[in-house]
């Protein structure tokens, strides 16, 4: 991986690991702030709402060259995860996670313009699922590592390692990013202009429902994991390892396939599987192995769609909206997880804490998120765009 990709994946991972982590340790949480496993949920909805409000940074720093949000986005992770690691009850912890939330959607934004510029033609797709990647390690090896740290010592030195990581992030991000000049400046209004366009709308409602209908589930995974599968809790970081590498796996997929396919389509195929997913954790009796197997299946699903919505969204922004498109789909994401928590804690709440009824109230959303895309494909994908995406070789 290029220098410049890896400081950008870094910086995924920050963020990737400071959204994912609560799922982990979401019951030493709960008791340490002795609230309940539903209300906990609360904690990746705070986050999930920072990610849509701090998109307004792009709205009012766009004529900021992209590196330089970069750097700041890195600070406003730094506070958050520092204010996280000292909360000393529930409302300062919901602030933090809103604060730790806010450069998210800005960050994927301005890194996948950043990734998507400096590739190699033809590697678009590819330069930025390298890029994805980070927050895709972070869900192998962070989330598991934050959740062995809070079952051992203290969920709070997971979010204290995550501010230190800021910091090493932005010395990286200042060495190894070259610059990249400021978007076109087409004003407030002209940053929203691709909106006015049936086709991004598509996308990001794909992009919410999609995660809404996962996250009912792994919002509460840990729990379920334990209930449902009989996993002991110190087995819960491994099984995080498992949902990590197939998230990995997943990234570079999608990534591959979508410079060789139809990123539309890539990203409904990856949504049917996270619809068969979640019909299974609702239909198939709970053991060891089908919960191990369901984990790596709808992590694997999760992130094979990342790359190509967040290159359709950005290539739909050309123009002066390239950072909110991009960004927007992190809103709708992130959105999306907020939503699915509620969802699955009310499904929880009205079933007695039945875990398998998470993946029940997921599938039926999950499966509006492939319906919109199979549209989308068939509306605006009729042909690969292969031919133009080739790169010219030399003998």
């Amino acid at each position: 991986m290029k220098r410049r990709i890896l400081a950008l994946a870094s910086g995924a991972f920050i963020l990737g690991a400071a959204e994912f982590v609560m799922m982990g340790i979401l019951p030493q949480t709960a008791a340490a702030m002795q609230v309940s496993i539903p209300a906990a949920g609360h904690y990746i909805s705070a986050y999930a709402i920072g990610v849509c409000v701090g998109t307004l940074i792009l709205v009012f720093g766009r004529k900021v060259p992209p590196k330089n949000l970069i750097i700041l986005f890195m600070i406003i992770a730094l506070v958050g995860n520092t204010l996280s690691a000292v909360s000393f009850n529930s409302p300062m912890l919901l602030a933090a996670r809103f604060i730790s939330g806010l450069p998210h959607g800005a960050f994927f934004g301005t890194a996948t313009l950043i990734a998507k510029t400096l590739a190699d033609k033809g590697k678009e797709a590819q330069s930025v699922s390298m890029m994805v990647t980070g927050q895709t390690v972070a869900n192998m090896l962070g989330v598991p590592a934050g959740t062995l740290l809070s079952e051992m010592l203290s969920w709070r030195l997971a979010f204290a390692i995550l501010a230190a990581w800021s910091l090493m992030t932005m010395v990286l991000v200042i060495a190894w990013v070259p610059f990249v000049a400021p978007i076109k400046d087409a004003g407030i209004k002209g940053q929203f202009r691709f909106l006015t366009h049936a086709g991004p709308w598509f996308i990001l409602m794909a992009v919410f429902c999609g995660n809404s209908g996962i996250f009912c589930w792994w919002s509460y995974i840990s729990p379920w994991l334990q209930k449902v599968g009989g996993w002991d809790s110190s087995m819960v970081p491994l099984l995080m390892v498992l949902a990590g590498f197939g998230m990995v796996l997943g990234g570079i997929a999608g990534g591959r396939l979508t410079d060789l396919w139809k990123p539309g389509a890539t990203a409904g195929l990856s949504q049917a599987i996270a619809t068969v997913g979640l019909l299974l954790v609702f239909f198939v009796p709970g053991n060891l192995v089908t919960t191990a197997v369901l984990t790596f299946m709808i992590g694997f699903a999760l992130f094979f769609n990342s790359s190509p919505q967040q290159l359709l969204m950005v290539q739909a922004g050309e123009g002066g909206g390239e950072l909110i498109a991009g960004a927007a789909v992190q809103i709708a994401f992130n959105f999306g997880n907020a939503i699915g928590s509620i969802v699955g804690g009310a499904a929880l709440t009205a079933t007695a804490m039945n875990y398998h009824y998470t993946g029940l109230a997921g599938a039926p959303i999950a499966l509006i998120a492939v319906i919109m895309l199979v549209t989308y494909s068939r509306r605006y994908e009729t042909h690969t765009g292969a031919t133009e995406r080739m790169r010219e070789v030399h003998v």
